[in-house]
């Protein structure tokens, strides 16, 4: 892990909560520059959320924190970025990621319309939900169809492959150079809170990137698929997050 927390009760906290899950901490740094980012979470009654996002300490991520972290990245399998950081921040780490040969996941999320156009040809996969495909594209993405060609679109601008996840729909897949597009159904699951679903999808995804590199990237999202719907049905965010010993063995 790459980040900076507060001097304060959240980043002492976030820290003793990374140890307890044996995430490594060398590149963790506390500030007493800005306090521990936050999100405000409501769910409704459908398990669907809404999320007020206060960055705080996460925007001062910078280079010298990724310089620090460089020997770290450059040895990895996968790196993971995304926006809740400063945004030259992550695609400087991408691009770090890419002249060491590992392979990068982006998720442009929460989602910004400049987008800058390195992000797109720093991306192995390009991950991103309806919402962000929607605000990235200039187009609807409401359905299967139409998140095909989203997804057609964002493959133009340089990503190696795009997934776009589609809530209780799946996701669609898509690869250059071929760049056909993929339908890759959900099981069907009663969602009690979707809050971190995307990021469960990611997490797992990163994971099958990292253990099993020749897998084809539609069977990687069919089996993230199945990991963040068990997370659906389950309060909270990381607390919705399933183990390892309590998922089909099948997946593995």
């Amino acid at each position: 892990m790459v980040c900076k927390v507060g001097k304060d009760f959240f980043g002492d906290n976030y820290i003793q909560n990374f140890k307890d899950n044996a995430v490594h901490i060398d590149f963790v740094r506390q500030t007493s520059d800005a306090a521990t980012g936050a999100a405000s979470i409501i769910v409704n009654s459908a398990g669907e959320n809404a999320i007020v996002i206060v960055a705080g300490a996460n925007m001062l991520l910078g280079s010298a924190e990724l310089e620090r972290a460089h020997p770290a990245i450059s040895h990895a399998k996968v790196l993971v970025c995304q926006l809740e950081i400063s945004p030259q921040t992550s695609l400087q780490a991408l691009r770090m990621a890419q002249e060491n040969k590992v392979k990068t996941i982006f998720n442009p999320a929460p989602a910004i319309p400049d987008l800058d156009t390195g992000f797109y040809r720093a991306s192995d996969v390009f991950c991103c939900n309806e919402t962000e495909a929607e605000l990235l594209t200039g187009s609807s993405v409401a359905n299967v169809e139409e998140a095909h060609r989203a997804g057609q679109e964002l493959l133009k601008r340089g990503c190696g492959s795009v997934i776009i996840t589609l809530g209780p729909l799946g996701c669609v897949v898509l690869e250059a150079p071929e760049s056909i597009s993929k339908h890759v159904p959900a099981p069907a699951v009663t969602a009690v809170d979707t809050t971190g679903a995307g990021d469960s999808f990611i997490g797992a995804l990163a994971f099958y990137m990292a253990h099993y590199p020749t897998m084809p990237l539609e069977e990687m999202a069919r089996r993230a698929n199945q990991v963040a719907g068990v997370s659906v049905q389950a309060d909270g965010t990381q607390t919705s997050y399933p183990f390892r010993k309590q998922l089909p063995a099948e997946l593995f």
